[in-house]
C-alpha cells in the first residue's frame, strides 16, 4: 500500500475547490446530480441508455453477461465502428461539416469533411480487400501522425479487419515482436516521418521488422516524399497512392460486426515479460468512448476538439479517432512536436482553428510551465471552453498553472484517470456537475463502480489510502490479452477474482474523491517507510524554481532503497548547491526526513515517451548502472545520454 504522508495531508487540507460555472452547468450535457445514484443503482440500465447513442444494425438482446473475469456486452447486437464514426454523419446534417483537421509539422494542413473522410475510408476499404485482407485478419499500422493513419483504422473497422497500431517511435525489434504476436498479414507504414524537422526512417525499420513474419505486403505512405531515403522490394512493397488509385470509388458497405467481435489490439508494456496485446471489442468500446465524449468533455456539434496525443497510444485511439468522430465532432490532429518550429506551436494551432477543447498530458503542462507563459500571451485562446489532462496524476501546481494561464481562471478542467485496458476515462469530473480539486481526478464516472481498498479488500475509510479497484464490469473494458488468457486473469484479476485491479495506489478523501498516487510498483521503500513517488515529486515541484521532477528508489545497502531526484528548473533559475539544500529541506518539511532525497540531479529534460509519460524505469537503471534495455519509445534519445553523464559525473 502507498503510505499516508504529511505531504498528502497538507495537499488535502490546503487544496482549493472549484465549483462548476452556473452558465456552463446550464448548457452541460450532464447536469442532473441524480445521474450518479441512478447509474449506481442500475449500471446495466444506465449503459443501455448510453447505447442508444450508437447506431445498431441489429438490436442487442442482453446488456451484460458476466462470468468473472470475462464480460460480454450488448449480446446479439450488430454494428460497425466506421459506420458510427463516419457514414451515419454523412447521411445527415453533418455531411459537409469538418470531421478531421490535420496540421503537419512543416506547416501543411488538410481538412476532411465527414463526406470527404467517408470517401477516403471507402477507397481504403476497397484497397485492403484488393490486397486480400478479410474479416478477422490483423493489420499492423506503423505510421506517423498523418491522415492515412485514422483512415487506415476506419477502413479496417469497415471491413471487419483487426488493426494493431504500433507507435512510430518504437524500434524495428519492438515492431517485429508485435507483428509476430498478432500474426499480421499486412503492414502499413510510411517512407519516413518528421520529428522536429528531422527524418525518422520508418520504412527502413519496417524492412527489418517484417523478416520472418507472416506479412505479405508493406503498404507505404509517402509522408516525406522525395527527401526520404528508402527502398522498395518488388512484389512485397506497394505505394499507398498507387494502390488507392486502383481501388473502387464506390461506397463500401460496412461489415455488420457482432458487439463482441474484436475491433483492435493495442500492445502495452508490462513490468516484466513481453508486451501484452490488449483486446478491445466493437460494441462495448464504442458505447464507452462515445459516452465519455458526451459526459466528460461535454461535446457539442460546434466543438473543435484537440487531443495532443499520438494515435500510437490508446489516448489517440479513443480521443482522436473513435470518440470524437462517433460523437460527430471536429477533431484536430497534429503531426509534430509542441516546440517546432517554436515553443508556441500548440497555442498557434488553438488560435488558428478556434479549438474549444484542449486535452493534453501533465508532463506537457509542466514543460509549458518551464518555458513560461509568454508563449501563450502571443495568441488569442478565447475560443477554449474546456481543458483536460491525461496520462498520469497531475500535481496541484501544474493544475493551477493550466487553470490560470490556459484557462484564464474560468474554464473547467477535467483531470482523467484511465488506462489502455479500460478503453476510456473512468475517474473524472463531469464539468457541469463536479466541484474539482487540483490534483484529484475526483469521482468515478456514472456507471463506473470504483473504490479504494486495503490489502484484505475492505473499503478504506475516508481520508485513507490503499489500492484502486473497479468492482463492476464496464462496456469498454479489455476482454483478454491476445493469445494469453491466463496472463489476463493473473494480471488483472489475480488478487481479487471479481474486481479489476489497475495496479495504482490511491487515496480517498473526506468527500469520497479519489487521488491517484501512482503505480503500486513505483512505491519507494526507505527503511520500512513506503513512499509514493507522486508525493515526493509534488513536494519538489512546489518549490518556485522547479518546473518538473521525477524521483526513483535506487538500491541502498543500509536503507534498502534511497531516493534520487531528477529535477528540471524553470527558465531564469540556476542549479546551485544552495538550491539542492533548499529542495531537500522542503521535502523534509512537507513529508518527513525519511523522504529526503539522497541526491538531486538537475537536468534539462526527463526521459519521456512522445505521449509525455516519464519513463522512471530508465532513471532507475541509470541510477543503478544497469543496462537500459529498449529506449526507442523515447521522444528524445539524447536525454538519456545526458543523464548517464550527469549521474556518473
Amino acid at each position: 500500500m502507498v503510505n499516508e504522508s504529511k505531504n498528502l495531508d497538507t495537499l488535502l487540507k490546503e487544496s482549493r475547490t472549484f465549483k462548476p460555472n452556473p452558465e456552463f452547468t446550464q448548457q452541460a450535457n450532464f447536469n442532473d446530480p441524480n445521474v450518479y445514484a441512478e447509474a449506481e443503482k442500475d449500471p446495466e440500465g444506465y449503459w443501455a441508455k448510453q447505447a442508444d447513442y450508437i447506431t445498431w444494425f441489429e438490436p442487442y438482446n442482453k446488456v451484460l453477461e458476466w462470468h468473472p473475469p470475462h464480460a460480454k456486452w450488448f449480446l446479439g447486437g450488430k454494428l460497425n465502428a466506421a459506420y458510427n464514426c463516419v457514414d451515419r454523419h454523412r447521411e445527415g446534417h453533418r455531411k459537409n461539416k469538418a470531421a478531421l483537421i490535420w496540421e503537419g509539422e512543416k506547416g501543411s494542413s488538410k481538412i476532411y469533411t465527414y463526406d470527404m473522410l467517408g470517401r477516403e475510408v471507402d477507397k481504403a476499404a476497397h484497397m485492403l480487400k484488393d490486397l486480400g485482407i478479410e474479416k478477422g485478419d490483423r493489420v499492423a499500422v506503423y505510421l506517423p501522425m498523418v491522415p492515412e493513419l485514422p483512415i487506415t483504422l476506419l477502413a479496417c473497422a469497415k471491413i471487419g479487419a483487426i488493426h494493431t497500431v504500433v507507435f512510430a517511435g518504437f524500434s524495428s525489434k519492438s515492431l517485429q515482436d508485435r507483428i509476430e504476436d498478432a500474426d499480421a498479414k499486412l503492414l502499413v507504414t510510411a517512407d519516413a516521418s518528421w520529428r522536429r524537422g528531422k527524418q525518422v526512417p520508418l520504412k527502413q525499420f519496417a524492412d527489418e521488422a517484417v523478416r520472418g513474419t507472416a506479412v505479405k505486403h508493406i503498404l507505404v505512405v509517402n509522408a516525406v516524399g522525395d527527401e526520404a531515403d528508402f527502398s522498395m522490394k518488388e512484389g512485397r512493397d506497394l505505394y499507398w497512392d498507387e494502390q488507392i488509385a486502383k481501388a473502387s470509388k464506390a461506397p463500401y458497405p460496412a461489415e455488420p460486426m457482432d458487439a463482441e467481435d474484436i475491433l483492435y489490439l493495442l500492445y502495452t508494456s508490462g513490468t516484466t515479460g513481453k508486451p501484452k496485446g490488449i483486446v478491445h471489442t466493437t460494441g462495448g468500446y464504442m458505447v464507452g468512448v462515445n459516452h465519455s465524449l458526451r459526459s466528460v468533455f461535454d461535446i457539442k456539434d460546434e466543438d473543435i476538439f484537440f487531443c495532443s496525443a499520438d494515435i500510437g497510444w490508446v489516448t489517440g485511439h479513443t480521443y482522436i479517432v473513435y470518440g470524437p468522430l462517433s460523437a460527430g465532432a471536429t477533431v484536430v490532429m497534429y503531426e509534430g512536436a509542441p516546440d517546432y518550429p517554436e515553443r508556441d506551436r500548440f497555442w498557434d494551432i488553438i488560435e488558428k482553428y478556434g479549438v474549444t477543447t484542449f486535452y493534453t498530458a501533465p508532463t506537457s503542462i509542466r514543460t509549458f510551465m518551464k518555458w513560461g507563459p509568454e508563449y501563450l500571451e502571443k495568441h488569442d485562446l478565447s475560443s477554449l471552453r474546456l481543458l483536460g489532462t491525461v496520462g498520469e496524476p497531475i500535481n496541484p501546481e501544474a493544475w493551477m498553472w493550466f487553470h490560470k494561464y490556459v484557462g484564464n481562471e474560468k474554464l473547467p478542467i477535467v483531470d482523467t484517470w484511465w488506462q489502455t485496458e479500460t478503453g476510456c476515462a473512468m475517474v473524472a469530473p463531469l464539468p457541469g456537475l463536479t466541484t474539482t480539486k487540483p490534483g484529484s481526478a475526483t469521482r468515478p464516472l456514472p456507471g463506473i463502480i470504483a473504490d479504494v481498498v486495503d490489502e484484505e479488500g475492505n473499503s478504506v475509510d475516508y481520508n485513507s489510502g490503499g489500492t484502486l479497484v473497479i468492482k463492476h464490469p464496464w462496456p469498454s473494458m479489455l476482454r483478454t490479452v491476445w493469445g494469453d488468457d491466463e496472463r489476463f486473469k493473473n494480471t488483472y484479476f489475480g488478487q481479487y477474482p471479481e474486481w479489476y485491479l489497475p495496479g495504482d495506489g490511491a487515496h480517498k478523501d473526506e468527500d469520497g474523491y479519489i487521488w491517484i498516487l501512482g503505480r503500486l510498483d513505483d512505491v519507494i521503500n526507505v527503511s520500512g517507510h513506503r513512499i509514493g513517488t507522486m508525493e515526493v515529486e509534488s513536494a519538489i515541484v512546489g518549490h518556485p524554481a522547479v518546473a518538473e521532477a521525477a524521483v526513483i528508489g535506487r538500491d541502498d545497502a543500509i536503507k534498502g532503497q534511497a531516493i534520487s531526484a531528477f529535477v528540471t528548473l524553470k527558465e531564469g533559475y540556476d542549479p546551485t548547491d544552495q538550491l539542492i539544500n533548499d529542495i531537500k529541506a522542503k521535502v523534509s518539511e512537507e513529508i518527513g526526513k525519511m523522504a529526503r532525497p539522497e541526491e538531486i540531479y538537475f537536468t534539462g529534460d526527463l526521459p519521456k515517451t512522445r505521449s509525455g509519460k516519464i519513463i522512471r524505469r530508465l532513471l532507475r537503471n541509470i541510477a543503478e548502472g544497469k543496462d537500459l534495455g529498449d529506449t526507442t519509445s523515447l521522444a528524445d534519445q539524447s536525454v538519456v545520454e545526458q543523464l548517464q553523464r550527469l549521474y556518473k559525473g
